[in-house]
């Protein structure tokens, strides 16, 4: 197990070290110019070649990309020369827009995502595999055909329908829950855990509806592959409980393929739930991102999308290291 994660974490870094070229190099070729973002609308040509330098950009591409790496190694001095400031480790530069530090706007910007996050992964995992395990029971039942046929109904319906729906229904008519405030980023808060709790239950239930719908279907069809498995014939020919031979033997070999997909959704997720952001006005990562591609805001996008794929390969190897731990019959080595 040591062995693999000593070279998961390897390929980690040199697969962040490409999307963190990929990104940068195409800012480079991209036909918006920074500098002329950065300088403003009424912008003369002589102070966007000020602004070029200001912002290292006058450099050869391959300098200024090294100048920026450099920063997750150590602190660096930032701003044109001879009004350099100190960007402290890890320097993700300062932005374009405002010349705050990009860890700053982050740090501001991700307890906003993890809000989001946090409720919505716990509803559609409670809700996709429970009622995915039910209709794998009830297979051809009535329960079975209501569960598939409210999960095809989900899974069609995208983001901002289901967002403008819940906003239409329970803020604007019936007035039984507020409209997401940006006062509220925790459960620590002045508001306590139940003014979070309220504050985020619309974009909670937008996801779920979405994602539960995808697991149901997931665990059902999986589930009910894992009922003919041999090793269950011979749990039921051993005379073990219908709830044992269900919950441990079948849901664990039945539910890698939700591991896999829970993992990838978490990562996705953290990286910035943007339409759901956008909808509900939570200033979280996706927000920031959103109005930083929009701005040519060059160090912000970066370090957003360098984020968003550090957490989708994380959760890629947390997902494989659980398989050894879900089903006996998967080995990592």
């Amino acid at each position: 197990m040591t062995g693999f994660l000593l070279r998961r974490f390897a390929a980690m870094i040199a697969l962040l070290v490409v999307i963190s070229f990929v990104t940068f190099s195409l800012f480079q070729l991209g036909p918006a110019d920074p500098a002329a973002a950065a300088c403003g609308q009424e912008c003369t040509p002589d102070r966007i070649a000020e602004a070029r330098v200001a912002l290292g950009m006058d450099e050869p591409f391959l300098t200024q990309y090294v100048t920026y790496m450099s920063g997750l190694l150590d602190s660096r001095a930032v701003g044109a020369p001879g009004a350099e400031t100190l960007c402290d480790w890890p320097c993700l530069g300062k932005s374009f827009q405002t010349n705050e530090d990009v860890t700053a706007i982050i740090a501001r910007a991700l307890p906003y995502t993890l809000s989001v996050a946090v409720g919505a992964i716990l509803l559609w995992t409670v809700a996709g595999v429970g009622l995915g395990l039910l209709a794998a029971l009830r297979k051809d039942r009535f329960t079975d055909k209501l569960i598939v046929g409210a999960a095809s109904v989900g899974v069609s319906l995208p983001i901002p329908v289901t967002g403008l729906l819940l906003l239409l229904c329970f803020v604007s008519t019936l007035g039984v829950l507020p409209f997401t405030t940006n006062e509220i980023a925790s459960p620590f808060g002045g508001a306590g855990p139940g003014g979070w709790i309220l504050n985020y239950l619309l974009p909670w239930v937008a996801l779920a509806v979405l994602f539960s719908a995808q697991y149901i279907r997931v665990t059902r069809g999986n589930m009910l592959e894992t009922f003919g498995e041999d090793f269950m014939r011979t749990a039921r020919a051993k005379g073990l409980s219908r709830r044992n031979i269900v919950l441990r033997h079948g849901a664990r070999a039945g539910i890698t393929p939700v591991v896999t997909m829970l993992g990838l959704d978490i990562g996705l997720l953290l990286g910035g739930a943007v339409l759901t952001e956008q909808i509900f006005s939570v200033p979280g990562v996706g927000f920031t991102a959103v109005h930083a591609a929009q701005a040519g805001d060059l160090p912000v996008t970066m370090a957003i999308t360098m984020m968003a794929a550090f957490f989708i390969i994380v959760a890629n190897v947390v997902v494989d290291a659980a398989y050894a731990v879900i089903d006996p019959r998967v080995r990592v080595a």
